[in-house]
Formats: C-alpha cells, structure tokens, sequence
C-alpha cells in the first residue's frame, strides 16, 4: 500500500483493500486533518496561592521544612506518583527543584519579570541542582515579549578556546597523536569557555525591571546558610564519586573526610558559590569573565596534577582556554527558527542547538497526518497508554528529523545549512517528501538525511551528554522564558571551582573532523561552539493573518539528544491529543534518534517493562512492524506552562516532569 501523506487522498484509499492492521488507521485519517481530542475531561488542578505548594487541602511554603515542604528531600525515583496539574491567575516558574522555583516565584510576585526569574532560578539551580546547570555551563533562552508579540532567542552556549583545533579531542597535540588523559571529558580539553552568566546579563538588560544585584539574594542565602541535598544530587554525587576524587576541591565539598559521598538530607553550604555570586551581583558578568574568579577557572582547565585523594594516574592533558578566550566572550542574539504546526506557531532555539529545527522537521513531517486520531488510550494524570499507531508515526517523523540534524546542523557561524538555510530544511514540500518515506506496515530502522541542491558531501556525529536542566516562566505582564540550561553531562567536567562546577560541554563536538563521507559539520574549530538538542519552546496561537496571536504554551526538557522527542512528545501531546499541562508532561516518552531502536520510557506506570516489554502491548504492537524496541528508564525533566481558558477566565496551567525533583508555583487560582 502507498503511503498516505495528503489529507485529501484519504478518503480515495479508504474504498481500497487493506490489512487489518491499517484498519484502525484509515478511520482515524478520516477524520479531520487537525489537532484536537476528544479526551476525558482532566483531573481537576492543584491549586497554588502566592507562591506556595499545595499540601492536602491547605498550603505551605517551600523551604519551611513543614509537613508537606516540597523541598524536603525524598529519595530520586524514577516517577513520582498523585502530582496535580497547577492553576494560576496571572504568573508561573516551574523548574527542576522546589528551591529554584520558589525562588523565581519570589521574583515574580515581587513585580519582577520573566527575564528577572530566570536569573533567581539559575544561580539557585547552580546551588541545588548543580550536577545539571550552573554558572559553569551554558544556556540557550527563548523570549517572548508579550506587549510587541515577538520571539527572540539567546545564545550561550560554551565556545572551545581559540587555541583549539580539529583534533582537540581526538589526541594530545600534533606531534603526540595519542587520546588526551585520563580521556578526553575528564581532560581540561572537554571545558568551553561559560556562557551562562553573560547571556543571563544580556537577557536583563534587555527584559529584565528590578535591579540586577537583588536577584542573586536567594541563591546568596541558600549558599550561605545551608540546604539539604535531594535525592537527585545525592545520587549523583555517589555515582561521580570515583572521578570527583581527582579534583581536590570537589572532594572538600561533595564527599566527607572518609572521602565517603555526602547522602540525601544532609545540610551543606557554600561559602565560595556565595562569594562568587555577589562578585557577579555587585559587578555584573565581568566579575566572572575577568579578574580572579576568570584566572581560577583558567588555572583549572590547565591543570595537570590530580588530587591528591586520587588513585595515582598519569597527568591530566590540560586545555588551552586563555584569559583573552574568558573576557572576550560574547553571548548572541539569534532569530527564532518557527514553524507553523496545525492552527499553532511553533519557535525555538536556532544553530547551534539543533532542537527547533529537529521538533520542527518532526512536526511539519507530522503535520500531514491525522494525527489526533491516534492519541493515548485510557487517559489519566500520567497521559494514558501511546498507541501503537501515534507512537510509530512520531517515532518515523523523529528518525527522518535526526538523520538531518546529525549531517548538517552545526554553529552556523562556521559551517552553512543547506540551501537557503532553515527555510529549505522547514520547507512544507520538503518536509512533505519526508513524509513520503514512512511506511505504515514496516519501520524505517535507520533513515538516510535528505538532500538539498548544492549541498557538499559532509560526514554525520550524533553524541551528547545529558547533564541539563529546564525552566519555563510566565509573568504577569504575559512575557515568557524558556530557558535550557547545561553543563553537559552529569557532574560536568568534575572540576570545581570558587563553589561551581565546570562543563565537559565541548565533548558535543565530533571528536572526528571528518570521516569517510566528507568533513563533519559538529567538529572542533576555535572559538566555534558545539552543536547541542536544547530545545526551549513557545506555542502559540496564530492569528488569520499567520502572525502570533497568543501564547499556547511554554515547555522544554533536559536529556540529551532525547530532547528532541521529550519536547516533540509534549507539543503533540497538547496540540494533537488535547492533553494538560501535566498530562503531557508526564506521558510516556518515546521516540527515536535515527537508531534502528525506538525507545519507549519504561519507568512509567503505563508501560510494562517486565521481560523486556515482552507483555506490553504497545511494545509488542511496535516490534510487529519492525520496531527494535527498549524500555531502558528514560529521566526527562520537561517543565510545561499552558495558558488555558476555564470556568470564564483565562489562567495558566503548569506541569512538573515527576520523573524528577520539579515544581510548579504561582500566584493561585483563588
């Protein structure tokens, strides 16, 4: 049977003979090309009063250490059960921890802005959260000013040193061709030069109303006086425990004098992380880019000696970040890649993340099916049961969006897109095409990248690490921050430094500057910045003349090159299967990376993950056309905010990933 991409040849291919198994699909095409669901009404939401937790039928407030304090630490599971969409009327943080949103929630009611938050939240992240952001890494923003509806977007993501070359990573110099020590990410070659703190300075001074010093008091006082480490730090803490003890200030503050890891509920504080911050607060980013806290950080990426708790090694190859890579640092503004999707406008973070382009090739690939006729069975606060047929369809859509993304999205201030750039790669023919290429009865396996005119010969990379966090933010003004913030993977580079820990984020690099197909677009070159998945996103309404119309949605996640699909899982979750905030949150992840597995988040408790899957019906619907399938946990963090119409008034409606530690507060419902 031919593929059905077109809306209107659907209903000539319904009158043909057909297996069963496309049965089910052909109904569903027939029904109208749009979002939409027919879903059971959703639970009714938490509510949430002037930036407190909701704890049984009252409140309290985070921090407090009172029964029902959200912040008290929990041991890390792997899904949280019973968590409530939230209301609120005019403003909403959510983020990846009680601490951080309370914070940005403090900002918000204050009279603060979006932009305001996001930098309360992030120094409070770098504190309690900081195995997956901080002040060390990098961060991409997508803005939403509500008073002119436009989108722009914020680069800051790390750079190699203008020392580096295509071999950075691959060996330890030209004349020494062998793999830098102990390995290329716990080497000093895996650190870009920061750019979260100039890129946060840059968002505030365009977006940001209250002083810039009184935003870092809550990350200010947390460090100082102490917090308790959750779960999620704790765990990782142990797990990195091994190559923590190479970096001696790491071990004075993750491990105890018995060079045991610090465990769950333990208060510790950080004295340096304080002073940092009010250097940044009183200073602005250039107590950061310059000065001693620059040459420390530059001290430490040249560092050749282990600590001394370490078991003996060989030296550490350092890295050549200079004090000139540290002050002359730029964070950018970029314009928004945006794809129309259905009656909705979709924007993210252009090159170098590659994520708006992959969830938008996902969605405009998507766009030519019914898709809303295959949404999850059996609806419930965790978003029900996939099916088989919406699970295969994003799944193929996702490969399709890989195989591009991993030929030819780089920073694309080094390397070009293909033909005329984004528009050809979001092109509706194009994508179209793609479309054409999925099978209803069999899976791709491996999809090939499409082609473009004039496109030269170029190799593919795909790696990335998964140590990042999200935040999305309404104020009361109706401006918006999506915000995607790393230090690459978990633990970073395991260096710490003046209270931060450092990234591994130039290992998103190629290690390989080309190889058999031609020069890779993701290899080292100095001062390029690496490719990443962030994929902060906005949703909006479009208006009858194809212009924004309103916000729909804010969202984004953690996790890799996963982010791709947690984020594409969210948006199709909202639009297309008429999922809230939490629901679509917590649906069950899936998806491919352009590998022959599909990837189904077996730590959901809608998913059979016993014996492999083997009882699983959606698991073995999918092995039927030729799915290899995996049910390995998968730990997205997506943070989602909808603008929704209920009961006569418009409210915001939040959702928390419960696969991590996240909370979502604002200004109550009441």
């Amino acid at each position: 049977m031919r593929n059905l991409t077109k809306c209107s040849d659907i209903e000539a291919n319904s009158r043909r003979p057909i297996p069963a198994l496309l049965t089910t699909l052909l109904v569903g095409l027939l029904a109208a090309c749009g979002g939409g669901s027919d879903a059971p009404a959703p639970p009714p939401a938490a509510v949430s009063t002037a930036c407190e937790a909701p704890s049984g039928t009252s409140t309290v407030v985070v921090g407090s250490g009172l029964p029902g304090d959200p912040a008290l630490p929990e041991p890390s599971s792997g899904f949280r059960l019973g968590i409530q969409p939230v209301l609120a009327k005019n403003y909403m943080v959510v983020t990846a921890n009680p601490l951080a949103t309370k914070a940005g929630c403090d900002v918000l009611r204050a009279g603060g802005s979006a932009a305001d938050a996001a930098v309360a939240v992030q120094m409070v992240l770098g504190l309690v959260e900081p195995q997956s952001s901080g002040i060390g890494g990098g961060a991409f923003v997508v803005h939403y000013d509500a008073a002119t509806k436009t989108v722009q977007t914020y680069d800051g993501r790390e750079t190699a040193p203008a020392a580096a070359t295509e071999d950075y990573l691959r060996w330890i110099s030209d004349t020494q061709q062998t793999a830098p020590l102990p390995n290329a990410r716990r080497s000093g070659r895996s650190i870009g030069t920061p750019g979260t703190v100039r890129v946060l300075e840059m968002l505030h001074g365009d977006h940001g109303s209250q002083p810039w010093a009184g935003l870092f008091d809550s990350g200010i006082q947390l460090a100082t006086d102490g917090f308790s480490i959750s779960g999620r730090m704790a765990d990782a803490i142990s797990g990195a425990r091994v190559d923590l003890l190479q970096d001696a200030d790491a071990v004075a503050y993750f491990l105890n004098p018995d060079l045991s890891p610090r465990t769950l509920g333990t208060t510790i504080r950080n004295p340096d992380y304080a002073a940092t911050l009010q250097a940044i607060a009183s200073q602005g980013a250039t107590a950061f880019y310059t000065g001693p806290v620059a040459q420390d950080i530059v001290d430490e990426i040249a560092r050749t000696a282990v600590g001394p708790a370490a078991t003996p090694t060989l030296s550490l190859t350092p890295g050549l970040t200079t004090l000139a890579d540290m002050s002359g640092y730029e964070a950018r503004r970029r314009d928004p890649v945006c794809i129309d999707y259905r009656a909705y406008k979709v924007c993210g973070m252009g090159p170098p993340s590659s994520g708006a382009i992959a969830v938008s090739q996902s969605l405009g690939i998507l766009e030519n099916y019914a898709l809303n006729a295959f949404g999850p069975t059996n609806i419930d606060l965790y978003g029900g049961k996939p099916s088989v047929l919406g699970v295969h369809l994003v799944s193929e859509a996702q490969r399709l969006a890989y195989a591009d993304r991993n030929r030819y999205v780089a920073d694309t201030d080094f390397v070009p897109l293909p033909g005329n750039g984004v528009s050809s790669m979001l092109d509706k023919d194009y994508l179209r095409s793609r479309a054409n290429l999925i099978r209803f009865d069999s899976s791709l396996g491996v999809a090939q990248p499409g082609t473009f005119p004039g496109a030269m010969a170029m190799g593919q990379s795909a790696q990335e690490g998964k140590g990042t966090s999200h935040v999305s933010i309404v104020d009361a003004q109706g401006n918006v921050v999506s915000m995607t913030t790393t230090i690459e993977s978990g633990m970073g580079a395991f260096r710490f430094v003046r209270g931060f820990l450092l990234n591994n984020e130039l290992t998103d690099f190629s290690s390989a500057p080309s190889d058999a197909n031609g020069p890779i677009a993701n290899r080292v070159q100095p001062l390029k910045r690496p490719r990443s998945s962030m994929a902060p996103t906005l949703v909006f309404k479009r208006a009858t003349d194809g212009s924004i119309d309103s916000l729909l949605m804010a969202t984004g996640s953690p996790g890799g090159a996963n982010i791709i699909q947690y984020v594409t899982k969210t948006v199709v979750g909202v639009v297309d299967w008429g999922l809230d905030a939490q629901q679509a949150t917590a649906l069950p992840n899936f998806g491919s990376s352009n590998s022959a597995t599909t990837g189904i988040g077996g730590e959901h408790p809608n998913i059979d993950a016993t014996s492999g899957g083997g009882q699983d019906a959606l698991v073995l619907g999918l092995r039927a056309l030729g799915h290899t399938v995996s049910v390995n946990a998968q730990s997205s963090g997506v943070s989602t905010i909808l603008r929704i119409r209920q009961d006569g008034k418009d409210l915001l409606q939040g959702g928390a990933d419960p696969r991590r530690e996240g909370l979502v507060l604002g200004d109550g419902e009441r």
